[in-house]
């Protein structure tokens, strides 16, 4: 099993980690519009697998129309993944160190405590800007992480990326969010923050599920 979380306060936002609170949809960091989509990808261990590989290698984020650059895995210590309780308690990390990997391309696989740079545009406005690997879990039957945003963003707050192998052998994908609104045009036409959020919920899906053309 591997874990990890970057306690990092370079990060634009305070609710570091709260894409995994049980109770995001009902109580949102403040000013925060969250969101939260699950799909099933099929079943299996190969399909847990090789979902799992595309996850850990940005194909979520490249699939959506994003390029990935400047990737930065982090110089310092990795800590344990940010996790909560039945009741909703965050659980206090300990210290781990974590295996940097690679993918064909020699570009780092996904690690806590990793600065990426994004570039795009999602419903013709701009999408770029500089993202922290907040935390990173790999388990036998889950695998995730969640990127903050650090800053040149339209949205300040968190996304996550989990894919789980249940015990009746489904596996699903789950993206959970919180977004609050930076630039000006945002601000001021909020709805734009949620449409946002589904044109990207639906090209990570797109990226991953197997019911769709994978880019290379």
């Amino acid at each position: 099993m591997r874990r990890g979380t970057f306690k990092d306060e370079t990060v634009d936002y305070a609710a570091v980690g709260a894409t995994q609170a049980p109770d995001l949809m009902q109580y949102p960091p403040e000013r925060s519009t969250p969101a939260e989509e699950s799909w099933r990808l099929g079943s299996g261990e190969t399909r847990f697998r090789s979902a799992s590989e595309a996850l850990l290698s940005w194909v979520a984020q490249k699939g959506a129309g994003l390029t990935v650059k400047d990737v930065r895995p982090a110089s310092g210590p990795m800590y344990s993944g940010v996790s909560f309780d039945a009741e909703g308690n965050p659980v206090a990390p300990s210290s781990s160190e974590v295996e940097q990997r690679f993918d064909a391309d020699g570009t780092p696989f996904v690690a806590a405590g990793t600065t990426i740079v994004v570039e795009g545009r999602v419903q013709g406005c701009n999408a770029d800007g500089e993202l922290r690997v907040i935390f990173a879990i790999e388990e036998p039957r889950r695998v995730g992480f969640a990127l903050g945003t650090v800053g040149g963003s339209v949205v300040s707050g968190e996304e996550s990326f989990m894919i789980e192998w249940h015990e009746n052998d489904e596996v699903w994908f789950t993206v959970r969010a919180f977004d609050r609104p930076v630039s000006l045009l945002y601000r001021v036409l909020p709805a734009l923050v949620r449409r946002r959020r589904r044109e990207l919920f639906t090209r990570y899906l797109r990226a991953i599920s197997p019911l769709y053309a994978t880019p290379a």
